[in-house]
């Protein structure tokens, strides 16, 4: 009985994590997204009486994210953090005591000479790789490219972020600088980034590998289904490992997904929920179960860019493939009794939330009074509602911004500091949990913490 009461305790204050309760864990990374971002899109789609589908999960925390060597975070180390319970510095692809050395330019001026040397850091095993070792399938998904600082995270080891036709050759099982970790390999990979995995071509493929590997070759060879379409994604059947890339470098923001050209493909390029559906598909058959990380990169993208629109839009249509993931396994797995979702950001960004504009007004427009009239700054010129604490845009003396012209899809919100461009912010981010072994996601906690309760939720 006094066993049963301490463990009891322990586990109220989340002492201990639930013992092996998940067979199943998706892990949802929303690149860049910070607590100012997620009020932003609520408002956005919901009003602000209404909550993004994620914020209805019953498990909340409070997520610290300075990495070994800085207080703000790069996306390499936190989402290392996330998967190895290892503090790793910035710029660094789950390795310990590894210094970053950035790739130069290889003869057809891409970065693609590798700069990383022997010795320099000790790879650290991931909750993907763990899982794979355990029996149960594996895959990542993204929307940017699948050798960028989050997927590779999942699956690689290296001592750059920016390495990407080194980390691309560690997901091709039995080739050259293949990570053994893996096993037999992963069994779905999905994103943009072919350039990484398929050789030069000054014409057609002029970011292409200047080793003339053709790693979906090998990789097809290898079993893999490969397909480079939505259209081929869908013919995709359970049974074979997968590849699936959409895009010579970063899928298209989802404002321009469905654009016809010159702005996008018309729909070619698969959602995000489309890809997190097959994914399920693919992975789910395995008895022993599955992990699967699904990231929203483009949010990153857009606010490093001063486009709150696009952020927002994004971190909607991620949100969208939350549900997706969620609705498809409670028909796999009713009540989520083996299944643990995990919702939650590699950092924060800079964007501030501004002034008195009145309930139901646009997050995208001119701060407004509660009469409608504009309100104005200290110069008496408008501003908009979303800023960015740095970045491109500050003029050297403000002006006026109308309505029209911040409510526009290509607007670039002002910025306090000038910078070439908006940078990361160091504050805390949100977690959000469902399902097996959720209870413990709670409090303020260490980035490094999240890969614990994983690994504690699967029984390793």
């Amino acid at each position: 009985m006094k066993k049963l009461f301490l463990a009891l305790a322990l586990a109220a204050i989340g002492g201990t994590a639930a013992a092996a309760d998940a067979k199943n864990i998706i892990f949802f990374l929303g690149d860049g997204m910070g607590p100012t971002v997620i009020t932003a899109a609520r408002i956005h789609g919901h009003k602000e009486e209404g909550l993004l589908k994620f914020e209805r999960l019953e498990r909340v925390a409070r997520l610290k994210t300075y990495s070994h060597d800085a207080q703000t975070t790069d996306s390499a180390p936190s989402m290392g953090s996330y998967m190895t319970g290892v503090k790793i510095n910035n710029e660094v692809i789950s390795m310990w005591d590894s210094q970053p050395s950035a790739p130069q330019k290889d003869a057809n001026g891409n970065l693609g000479v590798d700069t990383c040397k022997a010795g320099n850091g000790k790879p650290v095993p991931t909750i993907l790789e763990l899982a794979k070792a355990y029996g149960k399938s594996v895959g990542a998904v993204t929307t940017t490219e699948a050798t960028h600082a989050t997927p590779a995270s999942t699956y690689a080891h290296h001592c750059h972020r920016n390495s990407g036709y080194a980390i691309a050759v560690q997901a091709v099982p039995g080739g050259e600088g293949y990570n053994a970790a893996l096993g037999d390999g992963l069994d779905v990979l999905m994103g943009g980034g072919a350039m990484h995995f398929t050789p030069y071509d000054k014409q057609n493929n002029p970011k292409g590998r200047i080793d003339g590997r053709d790693l979906l070759a090998e990789m097809a060879a290898r079993g893999y289904a490969v397909a480079r379409s939505k259209a081929e994604m869908a013919a995709a059947k359970p049974g074979r490992k997968f590849v699936g890339l959409y895009g010579e470098s970063h899928l298209e923001y989802e404002l321009d997904r469905t654009a016809t050209p010159p702005r996008g493909e018309g729909g070619k390029q698969p959602s995000l929920s489309e890809m997190t559906a097959k994914a399920i598909e693919l992975l789910s058959p395995n008895p022993k179960g599955f992990f699967l990380m699904v990231e929203g990169g483009k949010i990153d993208h857009a606010l490093h860019g001063s486009n709150a629109r696009r952020g927002i839009v994004d971190l909607l249509a991620f949100d969208d493939a939350i549900q997706t993931a969620i609705d498809h396994m409670q028909q796999i797995d009713p009540g989520l009794r083996n299944t643990l979702i995990v919702i939650t950001a590699d950092h924060d960004h800079t964007l501030a939330f501004n002034g008195p504009s009145p309930r139901g007004a646009s997050v995208l427009d001119i701060v407004r009074h509660a009469d409608g009239s504009p309100a104005h700054d200290a110069d008496g010129h408008t501003y908009t509602a979303l800023t960015f604490g740095n970045g491109p845009n500050r003029k050297n003396q403000r002006s006026d911004v109308s309505s029209e012209e911040a409510m526009g899809e290509d607007y670039l919100q002002e910025t306090g500091v000038r910078l070439r461009g908006e940078t990361h912010g160091g504050g805390d981010v949100k977690l959000y949990a469902t399902g097996a072994g959720s209870a413990v996601f709670k409090g303020t906690m260490e980035n490094t913490r999240v890969f614990e309760l994983m690994k504690a939720a699967y029984g390793f």
